[in-house]
């Protein structure tokens, strides 16, 4: 490929620091300057570009070293030789822009010119990309809840205060609100920090009896780490019908992990408060990053806090429009994101929204 040149770049320093340089080192310079920007005229590729580039201006390029040697010249000559040095460094960098434009243009030239080469197609994907881990467990959980009779939702993620907090027996003044601090919106709504407003919602939008789930995205404006993020993704769970336990919550959850991890994972329940159920539990799995000695993830404790759920309290009932009398109801909310960390051994949740490709071409290929 013939690769035009441009016009040397080797033009001397104007005559007013030509009278205050020592000609000693200013021949050196100029010696330099021209050696390197010949260099870079006869890059021929980008990466030989490169290559000259860090050779003259580099943290050890030729033109680089030359500021080193101010501290040992006299002080009457230490402004005319960084001046001289600067101006060395203009004409290296003016170079190699010059050169660089020259062979980009070349290449494109070069792709223009091949009859084969249709600009006006569309662009083809590589290998069609891979799904990302989120997506493949969710729909996992979506096949294995509407198997049980669920109905699979999608809610707003951008809500008001009542469906997130009030509706769910969170008032203003509830300190359960310091513990999800969220991103507030001018018009007083807000980024949810929950898939829980969903129970409210289904209970306006369903005739019980009725179950339903609710997969999503949530925000919570908090400090990350290995188990933390600001944004991360839940499923919400609820049933509502005339008797129900919180035996079929735990049947519900065995049933599911099963299906997850295709295989009996080890859980423990213990006592948990939130305000939208009573009682309340928590429901861990065991650590399947460490596999129980504890890590980042567990925080060495083997358990993964996974998801909390419990009765759904008659305010909530009541804020959804049912009569607590007459209608009970069990919640969940699930970790996904969580979950996927189980799931996949994956030892940092950050790694999950950080949009690396080595990461993402771990998983199953996309069509």
């Amino acid at each position: 490929m013939d690769i035009p040149h441009p016009a040397p770049h080797l033009a001397a320093l104007d005559e007013e620091d030509m009278q205050q340089a020592s000609p000693a080192w200013q021949a050196e310079i100029d010696g330099i300057t021209t050696t390197v920007c010949a260099s870079i005229d006869a890059a021929t590729t980008l990466a030989s570009l490169r290559t000259a580039e860090i050779s003259a201006v580099g943290r050890k390029g030729q033109v680089t070293e030359l500021r080193k040697r101010i501290g040992s010249l006299p002080k009457t000559e230490r402004r005319a030789f960084g001046q001289a040095v600067n101006a060395a460094v203009g004409r290296v960098k003016t170079a190699i822009n010059a050169r660089h434009e020259s062979l980009k243009q070349a290449l494109i030239d070069a792709e223009l010119g091949d009859d084969s080469f249709d600009e006006t197609m569309p662009a083809q994907p590589v290998n069609g990309g891979t799904y990302h881990p989120l997506t493949l467990v969710q729909r996992e959980l979506e096949d294995v809840f509407a198997s049980m009779g669920y109905h699979v939702m999608d809610f707003p993620e951008v809500d008001s205060e009542f469906y997130n907090f009030e509706g769910l027996n969170i008032p203003g003044w509830h300190p359960a609100r310091d513990m999800q601090d969220t991103f507030w919106l001018d018009d007083g709504h807000l980024l949810r920090t929950h898939t829980s407003t969903g129970q409210v919602r289904a209970m306006h939008l369903f005739k019980p009896p009725f179950r339903a789930v609710f997969p999503g995205k949530v925000y919570r404006y908090e400090a990350t780490d290995a188990s933390h993020e600001h944004t991360f993704h839940q499923v919400e769970g609820l049933m509502v019908a005339k008797h129900v336990s919180v035996a079929h919550l735990l049947d519900s959850m065995r049933t599911l992990l099963s299906a997850i991890f295709g295989r009996d994972v080890q859980v423990r329940l213990r006592p948990g408060y939130f305000p939208f159920v009573e009682p309340g539990f928590e429901l861990d799995i065991s650590c399947q990053v460490c596999g129980g000695p504890g890590c980042a993830v567990c925080k060495k404790s083997g358990w993964v806090e996974l998801l909390p759920c419990g009765l759904v309290h008659p305010n909530v009932l009541r804020a959804g429009g049912l009569d607590p009398d007459e209608w009970q109801g069990w919640a969940f909310g699930l970790g996904l994101s969580r979950l996927v960390m189980m799931r996949y051994a994956i030892s940092d949740i950050r790694l999950l929204l950080g949009g690396d490709v080595r990461f993402l071409e771990q998983f199953e290929r996309g069509v």
